[in-house]
């Protein structure tokens, strides 16, 4: 039998690619009863007569999956928030984080459109840029109509499948066919009535990009807190992750708690308060989806 990774999933159909070529692939019968969904970025067993006809027959073992975009054995997202049209959105970008960051997976933040800001919005984005890359994260600057930036992606993509993701209108397929140019994907402009943009990606595809594989998906603007538990939460925001270890409870939600590791570095000026209100806010969230279970 045959191996290789499915790159596009689409009408019911696999394609499966390995060093023989790509091959349209249908699921073995007995998936649905084993409750197994093949999925882009999946390692799987397969065989096909010929490059239009063959069944996927096995899924091997993933290291990550996510939920929305639909993929797996993902080792970077590439978060992608533009700087205006639509207006960057920090606590969008906190929420996407939380989310890779709870399935260990690495994060390259791109900021699009730069050419777009005034002298006063760009230093705001500035002290953006700042704030996350004191947490840990990679942030990159991006103009694709001034170039501004853009080049700086290609070494991240080396030997790794990345995801792109953001909301829809940030440019993310503007960003792909900048990197590689006969992709030819298509775009659109933002809606002016709407202040978003159209969804022009529908389907999730492993594109060969630079020296990796880079996912284009379908744009979302919002994410579930769907299997994320209240005293883990904390951990998904790495500057509050490295002090719940010392706070005096084990689980310490850094709300009421005496003698929170968090808010003493809240009080220092060591955590930024726009990341301990998204984090509260996250935190309420995840207790009233609780309660409707």
């Amino acid at each position: 039998m045959a191996t290789g990774k499915i790159t596009k999933a689409l009408s019911g159909f696999y394609y499966v690619q390995n060093e023989e070529g790509l091959f349209q692939c249908r699921g073995r019968g007995n998936f649905r009863k084993r409750q197994i969904k093949p999925l882009v970025g999946d390692e799987v067993e397969f065989e096909a007569e010929n490059a239009t006809d063959g069944y996927v027959l096995d899924v091997f073992e993933r290291k990550n999956e996510l939920i929305r975009p639909p993929i797996v054995n993902v080792d970077q997202a590439i978060l992608v928030f533009s700087a205006l049209e639509p207006d960057f959105s920090p606590l969008l970008l906190d929420k996407f984080l939380v989310h890779i960051e709870a399935n260990q997976i690495s994060a390259l933040i791109v900021i699009s459109k730069i050419d777009l800001l005034s002298e006063k919005l760009r230093s705001e984005i500035n002290d953006y840029k700042e704030l996350y890359e004191s947490i840990g994260y990679t942030v990159l600057l991006t103009s694709t109509l001034q170039s501004d930036g853009m080049n700086d992606i290609l070494p991240f993509l080396d030997g790794k499948i990345s995801v792109v993701a953001g909301q829809s209108g940030v440019g993310k397929s503007s960003l792909l066919n900048y990197l590689k140019p006969d992709l030819n994907i298509e775009t659109n402009a933002i809606s002016s009535h709407l202040g978003r943009g159209k969804h022009t990606t529908r389907h999730v595809e492993l594109l060969p990009i630079g020296k990796g594989l880079v996912a284009d998906t379908p744009g979302f603007s919002s994410l579930d807190f769907v299997d994320i538990a209240i005293e883990d939460l904390s951990m998904y925001f790495p500057e509050m992750a490295r002090l719940s270890v010392v706070c005096k409870f084990r689980g310490c939600t850094h709300t009421s708690e005496p003698k929170c590791a968090v808010k003493a570095a809240f009080d220092r000026g060591e955590i930024a308060q726009t990341r301990l209100d998204h984090y509260y806010q996250f935190l309420e969230e995840i207790k009233n989806q609780k309660k409707r279970y």
